[in-house]
């Protein structure tokens, strides 16, 4: 681990593009570290699913879904790859990534560059099938019909993953999220539902949502969520927002911001969702996790299961079971016998 973290420190003198790539492929030669995920006190059963902990990687590290148990070998208890779209995706021309050291984040504009449905498919289906991968479902930039896209993607992968993500929330597609107006994303979820009852009945459907809301649009969201008895909602995806408090000198960038900026605004979204949803759809929470205590912040705020990815970046792979271990101790210090315990435990 400790080489691993040092090899993650060397990847921050290269661009931010060509140091993920180079990742990447160091993970798939088998040189990436390997810790315990196994930890009782911390399993928890969302949708159907049996995770060993609630710490889960991201959508957007792992696009082409390269490296998905080499990521599970790091101790997260669920790996999401992706995003996907039906065909392959160049996706926005470079540079597209930009490191805000002095605010611990990044911005990108990738806008869902991606090997396409048919090479990732055939990835899922030839590696060990061990642990739990998500698939990121996105929509091709040029798409006549965007809705058409995702249930194209729900019955390519059918039977490769453990649950699909419905991504309408990334800000680097132009005109994407206009995909959860009301009666657009009652459509959308209805036909990707359809779809995902006839091709692979057992496999979750969740939605991820944007940080950058109007309150009749997260009212909207809540109830169809409810309606269609959506298996989870991701809280939350990059923001548009620039907040006063960004230091670095690429923080004008265009793109989504994410990282130690989204934490707070992220979590307070999650908290809303909470009060809507909570008891009835579990809630991922995702923005600026980089600790422990953030997660375990979440995890009081109403999220059953947790994501990160920037925050690897900056401080490598020993965060990982670094978080894992250090939750534990939170509980203790609440008086939690379980990760049960805690969610949603921050309302009372």
């Amino acid at each position: 681990m400790m080489i691993a973290d040092l090899g993650a420190r060397a990847m921050g003198l290269l661009d931010p593009e060509t140091a993920h790539r180079m990742t990447v492929k160091a993970l798939k030669t088998g040189l990436g570290p390997r810790a315990s995920k196994e930890t009782p006190r911390l399993e928890i059963n969302v949708a159907g699913l049996s995770f060993p902990n609630p710490l889960g990687l991201a959508a957007g590290f792992d696009k082409n879904a390269e490296v998905p148990n080499a990521m599970l070998n790091m101790g997260f208890g669920f790996v999401e790859v992706g995003a996907v779209t039906p065909r392959p995706q160049a996706g926005n021309s470079k540079p597209r990534v930009f490191r805000l050291r002095d605010d611990a984040a990044v911005i990108n504009r990738y806008g869902f560059n991606n090997d396409g449905l048919e090479v990732i498919a055939g990835r899922l289906r030839s590696r060990e099938r061990r642990g739990i991968i998500g698939i990121n479902l996105g929509a091709n930039k040029d798409s006549e019909d965007r809705t058409e896209d995702y249930v194209t993607g729900v019955k390519g992968l059918a039977g490769l993953v453990d649950f699909y993500t419905v991504n309408i929330s990334s800000p680097n597609t132009p005109g994407l999220r206009t995909l959860q107006d009301k009666s657009a994303l009652s459509d959308l979820l209805t036909r990707v539902q359809n779809a995902r009852n006839e091709a692979s009945p057992d496999t979750p459907v969740f939605l991820k949502i944007a940080p950058d809301l109007a309150d009749e649009d997260k009212a909207d969201i809540a109830e169809i969520a409810q309606k269609l008895a959506l298996d989870a909602l991701i809280v939350s995806n990059t923001t548009i927002a620039r907040p006063e408090s960004l230091r670095s000198h690429s923080a004008p960038e265009a793109g989504g911001l994410s990282g130690r900026p989204l934490f707070a605004p992220s979590t307070a979204l999650l908290r809303e969702f909470y009060q809507e949803v909570g008891g009835v759809i579990p809630l991922i929470g995702v923005g600026g996790i980089s600790s422990a205590r953030d997660a375990y912040e979440k995890i009081l705020g109403g999220a059953s299961l947790v994501q990160l990815y920037t925050a690897l970046i900056y401080e490598g792979p020993a965060l990982v079971p670094q978080i894992i271990d250090d939750l534990i101790g939170y509980l203790d210090k609440d008086g939690f016998r379980t990760i049960n315990e805690a969610i949603g435990a921050g309302h009372s």
